[in-house]
């Protein structure tokens, strides 16, 4: 078998730069799969806290007048900082993808 004149490592370039480049991100941007994977162990997948952890730890009903009274600042906040048993998310989170989370639990609300 002939070797290709640009060898191995331009094939490995090459396959780098177009996973990189693709419309498929690497991290997951959806906020409904953000609070799949960080939230809804403890807040479940209704938001009511009614899961054996959530209940244990106390964790919040996001649809409660309590947590939709705050701002979307002082949610975030928490989301980034964390409160109480809650741990933070400023490590793992962007911004946007913070303020998506606030804006799923905003609708919570409505359910």
């Amino acid at each position: 078998m002939r070797a290709n004149k640009f060898g191995r490592g331009a094939l490995l370039v090459a396959t780098g730069m177009l996973l990189s480049s693709s419309s498929m991100p690497l991290v997951a941007q959806d906020p409904a799969a953000i609070y799949k994977t960080k939230c809804s162990v403890c807040h479940g997948p209704d938001g009511k806290g009614d899961t054996v952890v959530g209940k244990r730890l106390g964790a919040r009903d996001f649809a409660s007048p309590e947590v939709q009274t705050q701002s979307d600042d002082e949610l975030a906040a928490i989301i980034i900082d964390g409160k109480n048993k809650m741990p933070g998310y400023k490590k793992s989170l962007k911004p946007e993808q913070v303020k998506e989370v606030v804006r799923l639990v905003r609708t919570f609300e409505k359910k």
